[in-house]
């Protein structure tokens, strides 16, 4: 089975237009501001792409631009103008920044009910408490506990691996997975052995940056593989972290690169961004009691 995050994500992307269009019927609109310092050029990809999707959607996209000499006193002062601002829901900072910011302290910054990204400690302790309050995640983590929902894998009772130990996705999916029922196993570029842990795996998460690490021998027969990996071959072709043509065969269940997991990550980004904007208008959105 194909999973298939780009027709998942299209079909996501409908009703969320529908959705939008009935708050600004209420005088509700949806904003989110994603800040961008430097001139890197994935980055700036990053971004367009995601004020391409707010506006196909019907949500206000402030993008706010800043050279590469962009102070980090002044990236706070402008990140505490939106955390003060009651229009905004959403506040995002591309990552990287410049050598001379440090993103921990960014992260921090940013008003906890607006951060889109789910990077902030506070909902980060509140995912790794498995805390049922509402808190935004991470979003290509996100995006795959959707995916997973949509083609019916229950993680419940499962053996979940997980090969990469970022923060951006490695350590949260492992988190949502655990939160989910699942046994859970981070690896990383330390884990001895990788194959031994992979082959375990009914569920099998890869997102390290390396082209086609893991191959059809490293899979359990039949397990649900996804794959967060974007890489360029030697041909320029864009490429994931698995030998996915070797790899279909094995598995029973696989994202392609592209049209996996990509386009899940943006379509969760708005998703998040409606959550925040109705939390934040939750009085508005009671319904009237006759």
């Amino acid at each position: 089975m194909i999973i298939d995050g780009k027709g998942l994500s299209n079909r996501l992307d409908r009703n969320m237009k529908i959705e939008v269009q009935a708050l600004k019927k209420r005088g509700i609109e949806p904003k989110l501001v994603v800040i961008i310092v430097g001139n890197d050029p994935a980055s700036q990809i990053y971004v367009r792409n995601k004020h391409r999707k707010a506006v196909k959607l019907g949500i206000t996209s402030i993008i706010e631009r800043r050279p590469e000499d962009f102070t980090q006193a002044e990236l706070l002062a402008l990140i505490y103008q939106y955390n003060q601002d009651e229009t905004v829901h959403g506040i995002l900072v591309q990552l990287p920044l410049p050598k001379q910011i440090d993103e921990t302290a960014i992260i921090r910054a940013i008003a906890i009910e607006k951060d889109v990204d789910g990077f902030s400690p506070a909902n980060v302790g509140r995912l790794f408490s498995n805390s049922h309050e509402h808190y935004p995640v991470s979003c290509t983590p996100k995006g795959i506990m959707t995916m997973l929902s949509h083609y019916q894998i229950d993680p419940a009772g499962q053996h979940a691996v997980i090969v990469g130990d970022s923060n951006i996705v490695g350590r949260p999916m492992g988190a949502l997975l655990l939160n989910a029922g699942a046994t859970v196993t981070y690896t990383h570029i330390l884990t001895a052995d990788l194959p031994s842990f992979t082959r375990t795996a009914d569920i099998l998460i890869v997102a390290t940056g390396v082209a086609h690490l893991i191959k059809a021998a490293d899979i359990k027969p039949g397990a649900t593989v996804i794959d967060v990996g974007m890489n360029r071959d030697e041909n320029g072709r864009l490429v994931g972290d698995v030998d996915y043509e070797h790899a279909k065969d094995v598995a029973g269940a696989i994202t392609p690169v592209p049209g996996g997991v990509g386009p899940m990550t943006i379509t969760s980004l708005m998703q998040q961004t409606l959550e925040l904007t109705k939390v934040a208008n939750r009085r508005t959105l009671k319904p009237v009691k006759v």
